[in-house]
C-alpha cells in the first residue's frame, strides 16, 4: 500500500512545485511582455500539462501499470487543483467545459508521464 501511496504523493508534490515555478515565470512574462489573453489561456493548459507529466515521468517506483498510476495522479492534481479554487472563491461560476478540459489535460498528461517514466 505505502509502495503506491508515496510515489503518487511525491508525484503530485512534485508536479505542483513546478506548477508554481511555471505559473511564477508566466506572470512574469505577463507583466513584461503584455500577452494576449487567448495566450495565456494556452499558456497555462500548457504548464498544467507539463507539470502532470513531468510529476509522473520522474516517478521512479510503480513499474506495472504505469498508465492507471498516471491517469490517477492526473486525477488528483486536477481534483486539489479545483477544490483550491473552489475554497477560494466559493460563489464563482463554474465552466463545467473549460472544467472537463482542464480534467483531460491533467489526465493526459499524468498517463503520458506515466507511460514514458523510467
Amino acid at each position: 500500500e505505502t509502495k503506491v501511496i508515496k510515489p503518487l504523493l511525491r508525484s503530485l508534490f512534485l508536479s505542483y512545485v513546478l506548477s508554481a515555478l511555471f505559473l511564477g515565470v508566466l506572470a512574469f512574462a505577463l507583466y513584461k511582455l503584455r500577452l494576449r489573453e487567448s495566450l495565456v489561456n494556452l499558456l497555462i493548459f500548457a504548464v498544467y500539462f507539463a507539470a502532470c507529466f513531468a510529476g509522473d515521468f520522474y516517478r521512479q517506483t510503480c513499474k506495472n501499470r504505469r498508465f492507471f498510476w498516471g491517469l490517477l495522479s492526473g486525477m488528483f492534481y486536477f481534483l486539489v487543483l479545483f477544490a483550491a479554487s473552489f475554497a477560494m472563491d466559493p460563489k464563482a461560476d463554474i465552466n463545467a467545459g473549460r472544467s472537463l478540459l482542464v480534467l483531460g489535460v491533467c489526465s493526459l498528461g499524468g498517463t503520458l508521464g506515466g507511460m514514458f517514466s523510467f
